[in-house]
């Protein structure tokens, strides 16, 4: 994790008279998990909605693996090997589970070898291969949602608030899959509200507040930090989940 492969200098990003992100600097270390913290509203969603160019930065430079990609067209940033899981589960709902992983696979038919590592993964969907992803549930369409994300080999991969509203079986689920993604040498970047999640998880962590990164560092340093977590979060860490 030693070389950055995201940065973020300086990002301004308005919707419409709102001015959201205010100056966010942010590195992303190559390999492993950095945790984006934050409380509602502090500008996390937009933070990933900006790096893939859904919503325009008004200044500043976005980098991803040495080139500027702050100006160019979502399609291209997606294809120079970014990923992006948004909150709100992008599935095809009236498509099968297969239907949308073969979708998902650009880079030709779906071979064995990926949907092992999928099925590996998330077993739920082996067993739901056939059936339309509409019927699956709130968890199981979530983990179909990052699963379009990983059958094809990412630089990078964007995913926001992944935990959000699932039964506690299903966040462990959802944490051991992606503890076998951070053993592939994965790197993501992960917008999180499930502090025991970002605790297990992260390798490094930023703190957005009022459209600013206010802390970055080691996640090690912030979970063993109680006072930190408090100045930075209002909260403890260890004592919310």
């Amino acid at each position: 994790m030693s070389d950055a492969l995201l940065t973020l200098e300086g990002v301004h990003t308005h919707i419409g008279r709102y001015h959201i992100l205010q100056g966010v600097d942010l590195v992303v270390p190559r390999g492993g998990f950095t945790i984006l913290l934050g409380r509602n509203g502090a500008g996390k969603t937009t933070t990933l909605r900006t790096i893939m160019g859904l919503w325009r930065a008004s200044q500043g430079t976005i980098r991803f693996a040495g080139a500027d990609v702050t100006a160019r067209p979502t399609p291209d940033i997606a294809s120079a090997g970014i990923a992006y899981v948004p909150e709100n589960m992008s599935i095809f709902s009236g498509l099968t589970v297969r239907e949308n992983l073969v979708l998902a696979a650009r880079a030709g038919p779906l071979q064995a070898g990926k949907l092992e590592r999928i099925f590996s993964l998330f077993p739920a969907l082996e067993r739901f291969y056939g059936l339309a992803a509409g019927a699956l549930s709130g968890g199981q369409k979530q983990m179909l949602s990052i699963a379009r994300a990983l059958i094809e080999p990412r630089d990078l991969i964007l995913i926001d608030e992944p935990t959000k509203g699932l039964a506690p079986a299903i966040v462990t689920n959802m944490i051991r899959a992606f503890r076998e993604v951070k053993k592939a040498g994965a790197t993501v970047l992960l917008v999180e509200q499930n502090f025991m999640a970002a605790r297990m998880l992260g390798d490094t962590v930023a703190v957005m507040d009022d459209g600013r990164i206010v802390h970055h560092g080691a996640m090690a340093e912030l979970a063993a930090d109680h006072a930190l977590q408090h100045r930075l979060l209002g909260l403890h860490l260890d004592t919310h989940q």
